[in-house]
Parts: structure tokens; C-alpha cells; sequence
């Protein structure tokens, strides 16, 4: 069995549930078929079992160190990334014509989600780079995405995203790094760039041959002030090394590293202080300002950073996923070798019988079912929002409008429930793999440690759970009034009718507790925002975004549930798929009657309107 992900649910997810062989209808996935989506998935299982996995806990332990001048780590994680681009992974869902395979996203992902559990912080390098690319095809220029994105996809060059600011933090309408023009060029309007960038992922490294870096920066007005607020930031590529125009590498650009940050988790992974256009050492063609090139039109960087921000959001919530699945699959493994204790009744009482294995214990059945339901139903909701996006290309691409704008929607309202809702509840899968390991489980002799330190970043990355629930209940409820909550909701409604036509009891309940929740969130919802003040709407919205996301999740086991009850109800006796589908059913069920309920209680304190931590002092702590 793997350690990483159970090959046999990702299939059962991919081709039972979502069905992405109907995919191959689209024209873009015409060539592929079942035995190419496999292949791929094999040759990802292979690389992040083979390369990845192995120096997951070397890379945490000899953590990269600068001494002044380069950045150092561990050979195995240029090796294993090296291997990755070798296979063509990093253009994996690209088109044929940027030397792609054409993958849907759905099953792009999915073979991305093995190197997230078998090394975050190597896969990092990887992911960001993707991302980098995804943007620049959207919205970058012919000659940006020929000089940047291809060697991107090449494995040549590495990306980033630069957004924080030492003083800012997460606040981005306050940063303060200026974007000068200089000249036009062939690469865009030339700009130079001065000021400073902090919590940079991936933002210095010997592993490629250059670092695309995309950083928000503002456009001083005619004044020479900065345009307050977010409506002054602008996008830039700012590259560690200028590019010749024959695609040679030039000079070394005004991009310096200060030093690396310390983190608790993903150490494998540079993060980085990075100076722009101090001057100290690199001064590109005798002036100081790092030299950037302007993406899309100035004063809306913004908006186009939001491409890769959602997509890192979807990410992120991929990377908690897996890094808690892993974490099961260890829990699990130790569970059934471990002989501890003896069972409860009178044929325990004898200290002379042999002692039972973990798994036998009721308790650690309930840790282990606990963390089943977290991981398989974010791994669930991840790959349904990846699937979305497919359905949000095919629709734009054939000219359905309306089937696009419904789709576009539907994933908007889910993003920041795929962000922190596995951030938050998969971390505590993490936590469980730790308790069912017991006393070895905090050691650094096991695994399971890690992957608790490396997963209590993901309730930050890429917009805190705060910042997650303040986007869903402050913006994504209400925007369009309403439309993408009613879409979320009709959706939702059409597997509840599924499950209560169902000749099943237990999915019939399901379904009926299921809609009673619909039903209760979204008159909280109204509740909230006649609330007539902003400061009251918004006070708990942490909050909503738990709840919000324990209702989104239930529907996804119901989702799964039908799609198991399904398929177990053509086995014959004795089938060696049956287990597997009693293990789903069994998933299911817990999350209706042990987590489910809980949304309950957070729904009456919503409603009530609560002030406790408005009216909160600061002089009263």
C-alpha cells in the first residue's frame, strides 16, 4: 500500500464519481483516453514514490543555508525536480503547440496531488512555476510568454509570486514597492522596480537557470506619490537574469536576497526577503531599480495576480489534502502492525493473552474514520473544483456563455472553502496520525511530526483563514447578488433530489439532514447581512466559513455515497471491491452524524448576531 495516496480511491474519485473519461469528448482532450490519463498518473506515482518521497525528511532537517552570496540545499531536490521536467509534468495541461500533453486540469492535479504528499517543500519549486505560467498565458504578451513562459515549461526557468511587503503583510492595498517607467522595449513597457518583498516562496535558488519573478508594485502618479489603496498596484516580471532577445541569459537584474525565513514546516522550501533595486551588488546596464517589464495595463496588477492567487488557493487546499492523507496512510499503516493493549471485556483481563493490534481498538478506529472522512472529502472537493475548471474552459471554448458564467461562479464561491476548510480539518487529520502513533508520534523518528509542522502553514498561505472568510462572507455570498450562492445552492439541491430518490434509509437521511442545513445557512446568511452594519455582519465570519464549509463537505460525501452505494450494489458476494465501497459508506456516515451536527450550534451563535469579540477591548485582555 502507499504511503502517499491510495491509488485505488484516486481512481474510484476520477473515474467512478467525476467521470473525466467523458472528458475525452472535448475536442481539447480528443487524443486521450482512459490508458493516457493512467499513464500519466503512473509516471507521477513513480517519480514522487522514487524522487520525491525519499529526502522528504533530509530537506527538513538540512534546511537550504545562505552564506552571503548562494543559497544551498541538498542535491536530491534538484534530482528529483530535474526528473519531473524531464517527463514534460510542468506542461502537463498545456497545449500541444507549448510542448504540453493536453491533460485536463482535473487530471493534472490529481497527479500533482502525489508530490504534494510526497514532498511539499520540493513541490513547491514546481507549483509556483506552474502558476507563474498560467498567469502569463492569460494575460502576458506574445513576447513575454516566448522569453518566460516556454523555458517555464521547458523546467529552464523557475517562477514566484512577490505580493508581501515587510510592513504589510497581507495587506496589500499598503504596499509600497515603486515601479518607474524607463522605456518601451520589445518585452513591454520597461520599468524599474525599488523596494522590498518578504515571505517569498521559492525566491532564490542554484536549481534553474533563471527566476521569473512576478511582483506587485505601484506606478507613482504625476506627483510622484503613490496611488493609495489597491487600485495603484500594477504586475511586473522582474527576472533574476535579463534574457538577450535570442534568449540567451544577460546581465544579473537588481534582485537581491536579504536572507531566508526559518519556518516551522516546508523548510525544503526558500522563503525569502528579497531586495529590489537597492544597488548593492547587480546594477543592470549601470542603473540602480531592478529592471521589470509591465503585465496587462498599469493600475491593474490586481486583477491579474488574482489568476495565480485563486489558482495557489486551490493549491494550497491540494497541498493540506495530501500532507493530512499521507498522514492517514502512516496513522493507518502503524494502527494495523502496532500490538498494544488488549480488548475490552473479560477476554481482556488476562495479561497473559497476546495483545491486539491498534486498529482493533474502538477509539483508534474513530481517529483513523475521523481523518478518512477529512482527507477523502477534501481530496473529494479538490478534485471537483479542478474538474470545474475543465468545465469552465470547454464551455468558453465551444461559446456557451451561460454554462460558463455558471461555472465560473460555482468555483468562485468554493475557492475559499477548497483553501481552508482542508487547511483547517486536515491539519487536524495531522494531529489524529500523531495521536494514534502515541508517544512515537511526536518524535522526529516518524513522520507523522512533520507533517503536522508542515500543514500548520497552510491556515496562512496564500490569505489566512480570516482573510478566507471575510472573502466569502464580505464578497463572494453577495456578489451579483447572490448568483453564485443561488448556483452553489441549486446545485447542491440536485444531489440532495438524488439521494432522497434513493432506495437507501441511510442515504435518504443523508440527504434530508443535508438539506436542513442548506436550508438553515442560507437563512443565516440573509440574517446576517440585514444586520445593517458591516462591523456585525463580518465580526464572525470565521465562523461562517466553518460552518459554510462542513455543509459544502457533507455534500461531497453525499456525492461520494451515491456513487458508492452504486457500485456496491452490482459486486457479487465476496468481491474484492466491496470493502473499499463499505469504507466509503462508512466515511460518509460518520462525517453526517459526528461532524455534521456541529454546524448546528455555529449557526444559532451567527444568528444571534453575537458582539462578544466586537465589543472586545483591547485594554480588557
Amino acid at each position: 500500500m502507499s504511503l502517499i495516496l491510495s491509488r485505488r480511491d484516486l481512481d474510484f474519485m476520477l473515474y467512478e464519481w467525476l467521470d473525466v473519461e467523458s472528458l475525452t469528448r472535448i475536442p481539447r482532450y480528443a487524443d486521450h483516453s482512459r490508458e493516457t490519463f493512467d499513464a500519466a498518473l503512473d509516471t507521477c506515482e513513480k517519480i514522487a514514490t522514487d524522487l520525491f518521497a525519499p529526502h522528504n525528511k533530509k530537506s527538513d532537517q538540512q534546511e537550504p543555508h545562505f552564506d552571503g552570496e548562494t543559497v544551498t540545499m541538498i542535491p536530491e531536490v534538484k534530482t528529483a525536480l530535474q526528473a519531473f521536467c524531464d517527463a514534460g509534468l510542468m506542461a502537463a495541461g498545456k497545449d500541444y503547440e507549448l510542448g504540453g500533453m493536453q491533460l485536463p486540469v482535473v487530471v493534472e492535479k490529481a497527479g500533482f496531488a502525489y508530490f504534494k504528499g510526497a514532498n511539499v517543500g520540493t513541490s513547491s519549486y514546481p507549483f509556483l512555476t506552474i502558476g507563474n505560467a498560467n498567469l502569463l498565458l492569460a494575460h502576458g504578451t506574445p513576447a513575454q510568454i516566448d522569453t518566460f513562459v516556454r523555458p517555464e515549461l521547458e523546467g529552464r526557468f523557475f517562477g514566484t509570486m512577490c505580493l508581501s511587503e515587510p510592513q504589510a503583510g497581507s495587506s496589500l492595498s499598503d504596499i509600497v514597492t515603486r515601479a518607474e517607467y524607463e522605456a518601451d522595449s520589445p518585452l513591454g513597457p520597461q520599468y524599474r522596480l525599488r523596494g522590498n518583498k518578504m515571505w517569498i516562496s521559492a525566491g532564490e535558488h542554484e536549481l534553474s537557470e533563471n527566476i521569473v519573478h512576478l511582483v506587485l508594485a505601484k506606478i507613482p502618479g504625476p506627483d510622484g506619490k503613490l496611488i493609495p489603496g489597491v487600485k495603484g498596484i500594477s504586475l511586473f516580471i522582474v527576472p533574476k537574469y535579463l534574457v538577450n532577445p535570442d534568449g540567451t541569459l544577460g546581465e544579473r537584474n537588481d534582485v537581491v536576497l536579504a536572507g531566508l525565513n526559518h519556518k516551522m514546516g516546508y523548510r525544503g522550501t526558500t522563503n525569502c526577503l528579497l531586495n529590489f533595486g537597492e544597488g548593492t551588488r547587480h546594477r543592470p546596464g549601470g542603473k540602480t531599480g531592478a529592471v521589470g517589464y509591465l503585465v496587462g495595463e498599469p493600475h491593474k496588477g490586481l486583477a491579474c495576480m488574482f489568476h495565480m492567487m485563486n489558482e495557489a488557493r486551490i493549491g494550497v487546499g491540494l497541498g493540506a489534502v495530501m500532507l493530512g492523507y499521507t498522514g492517514y496512510l502512516h496513522a493507518l499503516d502503524y494502527a494495523r502492525n502496532r500490538p498494544q493493549g488488549r480488548p475490552v471485556g473479560p477476554q481482556g483481563k488476562d495479561p497473559s493473552s497476546p495483545q491486539v493490534r491498534l486498529v482493533e481498538h474502538a477509539d483508534v478506529r474513530r481517529m483513523l474514520l475521523a481523518q478518512k472522512s477529512y482527507v477523502e472529502g477534501g481530496l473529494a472537493l479538490n478534485l471537483y473544483c479542478a474538474r470545474l475548471v475543465d468545465e469552465e474552459q470547454a464551455a468558453a471554448a465551444s461559446g456557451d456563455e451561460a454554462a460558463r458564467r455558471r461555472t465560473t461562479l460555482l468555483l468562485d464561491i468554493l475557492t475559499p472553502i477548497a483553501k481552508s476548510w482542508p487547511s483547517q480539518w486536515c491539519l487536524e487529520a495531522n494531529s489524529l496520525a500523531i495521536q494514534v502513533h502515541g508517544g512515537y508520534g511526536y518524535t522526529r523518528e516518524y513522520n507523522v511530526e512533520q507533517f503536522y509542522r508542515d500543514n500548520r502553514l497552510n491556515p496562512i498561505h496564500e490569505g489566512t483563514h480570516g482573510i478566507q472568510a471575510l472573502d466569502l462572507l464580505g464578497r463572494k455570498v453577495v456578489m451579483q447578488e447572490g448568483a453564485a450562492f443561488r448556483v452553489l445552492g441549486e446545485t447542491v439541491q440536485a444531489t440532495i433530489g438524488r439521494g432522497a430518490a434513493s432506495d437507501d434509509t441511510a442515504l435518504r437521511q443523508h440527504a434530508a439532514t443535508l438539506a436542513a442545513n442548506v436550508q438553515r445557512l442560507a437563512v443565516v446568511t440573509q440574517a446576517l447581512w440585514q444586520a445593517g452594519d458591516p462591523a456585525v455582519t463580518l465580526a464572525n465570519a470565521s465562523v461562517y466559513l466553518e460552518a459554510f464549509g462542513h455543509v459544502v463537505v457533507a455534500w461531497i460525501w453525499l456525492e461520494q455515497q451515491l456513487a458508492a452505494q452504486s457500485a456496491l450494489a452490482t459486486l457479487t458476494p465476496g468481491h474484492r471491491d466491496a470493502d473499499f465501497y463499505r469504507g466509503k459508506l462508512a466515511a460518509a456516515q460518520y462525517f453526517y452524524r459526528w461532524e455534521l451536527p456541529k454546524v448546528g450550534p455555529q449557526l444559532d451563535l451567527l444568528a444571534s448576531l453575537d458582539r462578544t469579540t466586537l465589543d472586545m477591548q483591547d485594554a480588557w485582555f
